[in-house]
């Protein structure tokens, strides 16, 4: 019979032996990577350099996609077995390049990460017009992943891990328009729907890709203040997330939950290395991850996307919307139209 995660039906945790607070060396431990290459999109900085140092450490050869190589070296300077290659996410140029460029050497690509993102930016545009969330954080990476098919394939048990967010909530994917053509634009909602976008694309993948050894994960990091993430926020925007009254005072409830919830670069590493690496996702793919397990199915029945504003712990789980087999099937179709590449799998 076979297995998909379309509408939740793999959503149930495997028991890791980790939880909120492991890091990504807890996770890498016992590990050997030795002989296999990795590509990290913006593993130069943020939670991708602790994914980048964590599979090195493990022997991996890490390939670090960047949008400035050079930075990118200065930031990698001193860890082992690390290659810097420029790519803009937002220039189908820059990730042919790229992908033509890995596929010339003829080595295998065993682990590929999609950890490159944007969040809550002012509205821009990339050259096509397309919105610059869902261009960055869904587009990019649809093309990146399929020109790179043919590397994923040779490597026989390879893994595909995309890096979304709790921030998926805030919205599906807007089919009647994606890139805020017709309608005014909301920086939350466009985030969201670019993380959505982000889940049904693996639960998509994994599906087709399952026959050819391919595996596909995806996951929310948890809240890690330190990648500063949330830099283009005005005032008005921490009052709408709950986090300001509009008086300015802090919101004490949530400012508590916040700490609570908050974690490390290292702690927001890990999930994104086991979904990589763990022996304990060989049989399983598909699935929305956090604190290291595959998360709940959430079947709450949001009064509407607003309510996640209000809510700066984030969601836990992962909302129904972006399970739904329909969706994910829709997705595909229209990434391969606005990127104009055909991922035949």
């Amino acid at each position: 019979m076979e297995q998909n995660n379309y509408n939740g039906a793999l959503q149930k945790p495997v028991g890791s032996g980790f939880n909120a607070k492991s890091t990504a060396k807890d996770v890498i431990n016992g590990i050997d990577l030795t002989g296999k290459t990795a590509i990290v999109t913006g593993g130069d900085g943020g939670l991708g350099l602790e994914i980048t140092k964590a599979l090195t450490s493990a022997g991996a050869t890490v390939i670090v996609a960047s949008r400035d190589a050079s930075k990118g070296r200065r930031n990698l300077e001193g860890i082992a077995n690390v290659e810097t290659e420029t790519l803009n996410l937002t220039d189908p140029t820059s990730i042919d390049a790229f992908a033509e460029n890995f596929l010339e050497s003829g080595k295998p690509l065993d682990i590929l990460i999609n950890n490159a993102g944007v969040m809550w930016t002012p509205l821009q545009r990339d050259k096509r017009g397309y919105e610059g969330q869902f261009s960055t954080n869904h587009l990019g990476h649809f093309h990146l992943t399929a020109k790179l098919w043919n590397a994923l394939k040779k490597a026989d048990g390879s893994r595909v891990v995309t890096v979304s967010s709790s921030g998926h909530h805030y919205s599906p994917v807007l089919f009647d328009d994606v890139n805020y053509s017709a309608r005014e634009y909301d920086k939350f909602e466009a985030y969201g729907q670019s993380k959505t976008a982000n889940v049904l694309f693996t639960v998509e993948l994994d599906k087709k890709a399952k026959p050819f050894g391919v595996r596909a994960y995806v996951l929310h990091p948890g809240l890690i203040l330190e990648t500063n993430l949330g830099r283009h926020l005005a005032f008005e925007d921490f009052v709408a997330l709950g986090i300001l009254h509009a008086d300015g005072t802090p919101n004490l409830e949530a400012e508590a939950a916040m700490k609570n919830m908050q974690k490390s670069k290292e702690q927001g590493a890990a999930t994104t290395v086991w979904a990589a690496t763990s022996p304990q996702l060989e049989n399983i793919g598909g699935v929305y991850l956090e604190d290291v397990e595959i998360a709940q199915y959430d079947q709450t029945n949001y009064e509407n996307i607003a309510a996640a504003y209000r809510n700066p712990g984030g969601f836990a789980g992962v909302a129904p919307f972006a399970l739904k087999a329909e969706a994910a099937q829709k997705l595909w179709a229209i990434s391969e139209e606005l990127t104009n590449v055909k991922f035949d799998i």
